[in-house]
């Protein structure tokens, strides 16, 4: 059996989930390939695909076109006014258009089945689904699939002064582009009949199968999964002196792609948080690309980026508990690494964050989203540390996502679907 996934990058979240699936398979005897079009790492069967050459006239028409919208002599594309406008700290928004076509490609013409995963900029749906003739299974890594453009709708864009939501507003033309490219993607997956969905948490399935783009489609259910050879638990007192830690303290992690980027990520809730505490004894230790400027540097390590997993391994071993502040998410994979790690998680009552922290069991959940609520649980955990045994938090996790289960999952339901 031959399968390709396809994913437009092999870096950040999703891109990391697709290729532990893409391992699992290769280790189970899978024929699988990536291709890419955006690819800095050097791993197995995977392959950058390269965009169709243009003829000479048609990129100088291009370029003259981009210049003239630069100095206002052309209107600009609705598309170009529309992401001008949107806030930066709010999540990606794309649209299902793309000049790449994956039907060309080699790989897709020997494969049996299509594994779509985060397609933005790769994927053009019309003309994909107007082309394939494979069966294809799409994995959905956050909610654009189904949405007008939008990779997460959310509904909080930070926190105000007492640590409270601060709700947000969607304009006129955020609600109409919303509307016209639900209604584009309805009408395209309305002709659609060899298509299953995969949401790797329930919260995202039951989204899916609620929403109005995919009425009707099957939407199954099968978690992220983790190598528990590279995800394990690290001798604490070794990690801490690696990384420079404190070992007299109780260390806090929270770790995201980009400390300062995106309301979503609630990073906001988290430095509040972490203000209220009345203990000294706790130091945050952040890892993530951007450093951010804090006032309470004193109980705070920033260690930057971290790109090497079993070195993250460390980091979550050092840590007595992994904070997830995110305010919308599906199946974070820092809360499996961190769990596969045996170390407990704390976080709101949102998205895949209910499917793998178990209150008490191998964390706290918050009762709302505030600052408040989430200090209040670090308190709890605080004065209840010695409650949470790494070495059954960690079998719990391989139970459920060792990647291997992972990897049969997705291979029954190829082999259902070429049968």
């Amino acid at each position: 059996m031959k399968v390709l996934i396809v994913n437009t990058s092999d870096i950040g979240g999703a891109a990391n989930a697709c290729l532990r699936l893409h391992e699992g398979l290769l280790n189970n005897g899978i024929d699988s390939k990536v291709i890419l079009i955006k690819k800095h790492k050097n791993l197995p069967q995977t392959f950058k695909v390269l965009p169709e050459k243009i003829s000479i006239y048609n990129r100088l028409k291009k370029k003259l076109f981009k210049l003239l919208e630069n100095y206002n002599l052309k209107k600009k594309s609705n598309e170009v006014v529309f992401l001008k406008q949107r806030s930066s700290r709010l999540e990606l928004f794309s649209f299902p258009f793309s000049e790449f076509d994956i039907t060309k490609n080699k790989w897709y013409q020997e494969a049996d089945v299509v594994n779509l995963h985060w397609v933005s900029g790769f994927l053009d749906l019309k003309s994909f689904f107007g082309k394939n003739t494979k069966p294809v299974v799409w994995t959905m890594h956050d909610m654009n699939t189904f949405t007008g453009g939008e990779h997460y709708t959310e509904t909080i864009i930070g926190a105000n002064n007492k640590g409270n939501p601060i709700y947000r507003d969607y304009s006129e033309l955020e609600n109409q582009t919303n509307a016209y490219y639900s209604n584009y993607k309805t009408k395209i997956f309305n002709s659609v009949n060899n298509l299953t969905l995969v949401a790797p948490s329930k919260w995202l399935q039951n989204e899916a199968l609620n929403s109005t783009v995919l009425h009707g489609k099957t939407v199954k259910h099968i978690a992220y999964g983790l190598n528990k050879e590279i995800f394990n638990i690290r001798d604490k007192v070794y990690s801490r002196n690696l990384l420079k830690l404190p070992q007299d303290k109780k260390v806090i992690l929270f770790v995201a792609e980009s400390l300062n980027n995106t309301n979503r990520k609630g990073f906001d809730f988290l430095v509040k948080a972490f203000k209220l505490l009345k203990n000294n004894n706790v130091v945050l230790c952040a890892i993530g690309h951007k450093k951010v400027k804090l006032n309470f540097t004193n109980n705070v390590i920033e260690l930057g980026a971290i790109n090497d997993e079993l070195l993250m391994s460390v980091a979550y071993s050092a840590a007595d508990v992994f904070v997830i502040p995110s305010l919308m998410d599906n199946l974070p994979n820092t809360v499996l690494e961190s769990l596969m790690c045996g170390t407990p998680v704390i976080g709101f009552p949102v998205g895949g964050i209910l499917d793998m922290v178990k209150h008490e069991e191998n964390g706290y959940i918050a009762n709302q989203i505030s600052a408040n609520a989430l200090k209040c649980e670090i308190e709890k955990f605080l004065d209840n540390s010695n409650r949470f045994m790494a070495n059954e938090i960690r079998k719990n996790a391989i139970d459920k996502y060792d990647l291997n289960i992972q990897a049969q999952n997705y291979i029954n339901l190829y082999k259902s679907l070429l049968n």
